[in-house]
């Protein structure tokens, strides 16, 4: 059974995933440290702690979640709360190291305040 192509026209979709493909080369989670992926909407931000060995998904937060519904939202302030949340997700799980997987963003704005976020909440990058 053949796999489906993405043809992706948008110009600003094709350079992010030609950064995303180069970034996941280099960068593997692991039990001991897994791979802290994002994908960032118009709306939310969604973040998942992921196992690539085992492929499992360890942990997952977003903005739209109880926790942070209605609070900050799409905004910087709420990426930050979001990070804070996935490290106390983690630490629940016995994880404190982390890889960064920005998923071919640029680290500014939503995502460096996620990852600040993190850093706060306790995990090392």
């Amino acid at each position: 059974m053949a796999t489906k192509i993405r043809k992706h026209t948008n110009p600003k979709q094709v350079i992010r995933f030609k950064h995303k493909r180069k970034i996941r080369g280099k960068v593997e989670g692991s039990p001991e440290r897994p791979r802290l992926s994002v994908f960032r909407s118009n709306k939310q931000i969604y973040v998942q702690l992921i196992d690539d060995i085992a492929g499992k998904t360890l942990a997952a937060a977003s903005t739209a979640d109880e926790e942070l519904k209605g609070k900050a939202g799409k905004t910087i302030e709420g990426a930050k709360q979001l990070g804070l949340l996935i490290a106390k997700k983690a630490q629940a799980k016995t994880v404190d190291k982390i890889v960064f997987d920005r998923s071919g963003y640029l680290y500014h704005g939503r995502i460096k305040a996620l990852a600040d976020g993190a850093r706060e909440g306790g995990l090392k990058f």
